[in-house]
């Protein structure tokens, strides 16, 4: 049995993973995760911001292979079998199936958005007449970049299931490390707390949280630190545009030691960030300066980390 286990695993060594997130959207995290990938020159790098991803807009991929990704089910009915007797409708507890009277004619028909792909409506028509087949919510994309390969992911508008996309991202990115023999991949996590971050981090070797001096960003980086804490993965915290609350930057760099994370590094505020991602390219490639050298000094540490 241990060894069935041992095959079921797999034997291949899996690369260390980087995964870079925020509580919040808009802390720099992606521009960090951009020069951490030309740092690096030749690695495999993974956006696992499948909601609204951005890090193309830096590393300009190519892509190479894609494919659909369904994370559920979705319900149709057949109206050639349907004699519109109204269980589905009944049964229906997402109000996904509609009645609607057309030229004296009744047929019920199911929205594909509200439907959340449960199957009762099928379990309770007793006519056969409700089919499910596989949705699609969205794709994924195997590309290369300047930097080396990336995979990356989209999700369809109002779908679901980001978690589960996220997961098959950072799989993916894994196969490839591994195939290539490279031993990191960089990860650019999705913002927040929620499902899509959960499944960025897990089984992640080490988690760096980027903030700002806001009291908004304390309690979003205290938060994200606790899920890191709670899957027992190491984290580090790295604060952007410091400078523009210097006593904020001080209670967290106090806060961070409180809870048993490395205080990494901070980056001064400048608009040569702004500029570079205008020109769609990282900002240690785009001009020499205090951020650039800053964001250096912090992926010095984090290779120290090994």
């Amino acid at each position: 049995m241990l060894e069935q286990a041992k095959v079921s695993l797999g034997t291949e060594k899996r690369p260390k993973e980087l995964v870079i997130i925020s509580g919040k959207g808009g802390t720099g995290k992606t521009s960090i995760a951009g020069s951490f990938a030309a740092l690096a020159k030749k690695t495999v790098i993974s956006d696992c911001d499948v909601d609204a991803s951005d890090l193309h807009l830096l590393l300009q991929p190519e892509v190479r292979e894609r494919g659909d990704f369904s994370g559920g089910v979705v319900a149709e009915i057949d109206q050639a079998k349907c004699t519109q007797c109204g269980r589905c409708k009944e049964a229906c507890r997402f109000e996904a199936v509609e009645r609607i009277e057309e030229d004296g004619k009744i047929q019920y028909r199911i929205d594909p958005i509200a439907c959340e792909g449960c199957g009762v409506c099928a379990l309770v028509c007793k006519d056969g007449a409700v089919k499910t087949e596989d949705a699609i919510n969205g794709q994924w994309f195997v590309s290369e970049t300047r930097f080396g390969p990336m995979t990356h992911a989209e999700l369809g508008m109002a779908e679901e299931n980001s978690g589960r996309l996220v997961t098959l991202v950072r799989d993916k990115a894994a196969d490839i490390a591994t195939g290539q023999g490279e031993d990191r991949v960089v990860i650019d996590g999705a913002p927040g707390t929620g499902c899509p971050v959960i499944a960025s981090v897990t089984g992640a070797d080490y988690a760096l949280v980027i903030t700002e001096p806001t009291v908004s960003g304390i309690h979003d980086m205290e938060r994200v630190l606790e899920v890191a804490r709670y899957f027992g993965i190491s984290s580090g915290v790295v604060v952007n545009k410091y400078d523009l609350n210097r006593e904020m930057t001080e209670r967290i760099k106090a806060l961070t030691q409180e809870v048993g994370a490395e205080f990494m590094g901070t980056i001064p505020y400048d608009t040569k960030v702004t500029e570079a991602q205008m020109q769609g390219v990282s900002v240690v490639e785009y001009a020499e300066g205090p951020v650039a050298e800053s964001i250096k000094q912090i992926w010095t540490k984090v290779n120290e980390r090994g």
